[in-house]
């Protein structure tokens, strides 16, 4: 069993940036782990996502600005994230699966973080 925990999260202004880290309990050794992001009223997101492998992926509203990262030894993933707008302000959720090479980097991740807020002002 992997437990998630979330934090980082907070409030900036535009244009500033914050690191989100998401510290694992529980072998995570061989997981894929992943950023998804929901904002009020709308649906939840992918942002970032890194296979066990090493690969990456971006969402298209984050690239060049995020940054997904992980620590296997301190069992923690980051997300830097640079440049925040105010369309980023969400709650940011971390997620892990067992890596996988067939699935897509957008579904399938069986464990959670209870999420962080981030609020970014104009």
């Amino acid at each position: 069993q992997v437990q998630l925990v979330e934090s980082g999260g907070g409030s900036v202004q535009a244009g500033g940036s914050l690191r989100l880290s998401c510290a694992a309990s529980g072998r995570t050794s061989s997981y894929d782990m992943a950023w998804f992001r929901q904002a009020s009223g709308k649906e939840r997101e992918l942002v970032a996502a890194m296979r066990w492998s090493g690969s990456l992926y971006y969402g298209d509203s984050v690239k060049g600005r995020f940054t997904i990262s992980r620590d296997n030894v301190k069992n923690t993933g980051y997300l830097q994230m640079n440049s925040l707008k105010s369309e980023d302000t969400a709650v940011y959720y971390c997620a892990a699966r067992y890596s996988n090479v067939y699935l897509s980097f957008a579904y399938n991740y069986d464990y959670w973080g209870q999420g962080t807020q981030v609020t970014v002002s104009s």
